[in-house]
């Protein structure tokens, strides 16, 4: 019987240790993790001038970018997704095939850029400049489209293509 007791206290500590350490353990491990939207944040190296850089494909997912000078770097297939860009100038930059979901333009410089193929669905572009921006098959609201409409125009000098031709104007 001594033996039963012993074996049974032993199973008894086992199982309490057991589940103190897989609770403890893995609550570390989900305290570790990090959320999608700021994983390359600390990659990035973002400084307030980023012109002519290969940032292509990188995701800047929630980033308050505010006032970073873009101009002329190469963002195609970027991903800007509820983003603040205000005031951000991104003259002459390739954001073809850029994602731009719920994101702030307000303020900011798209003059030059190559905006082709990309989603901007639910993005404000309050006082965005767009002289000369290539909007060819960008996705837009049709609120978004008669707004920029409204301020189109220029030619994109990489493109050919008249902005107000590129929003279906």
């Amino acid at each position: 019987m001594p033996i039963k007791k012993m074996l049974l206290r032993l199973f008894k500590t086992f199982v309490v240790v057991f589940l103190f350490m897989s609770f403890f353990i893995s609550g570390q491990l989900v305290w570790a993790k990090r959320p999608p939207e700021i994983r390359n944040q600390d990659d990035l190296n973002i400084s307030q001038d980023m012109h002519a850089q290969d940032l292509s494909g990188r995701e800047f997912v929630k980033f308050d970018l505010r006032g970073i000078n873009f101009k002329d770097s190469d963002l195609s297939g970027a991903v800007f997704n509820n983003s603040n860009l205000t005031n951000a100038q991104f003259n002459g930059a390739d954001m073809h095939d850029s994602l731009a979901y719920a994101t702030n333009f307000e303020n900011t410089d798209l003059s030059d850029a190559n905006l082709t193929n990309a989603l901007l669905m639910e993005s404000t572009f309050v006082n965005t400049k767009i002289d000369g921006a290539d909007f060819t098959d960008a996705v837009l609201s049709r609120i978004q489209q008669k707004q920029l409409c409204s301020i189109a125009s220029g030619t994109n000098s990489n493109t050919g293509i008249d902005t107000e031709y590129s929003l279906g104007c």
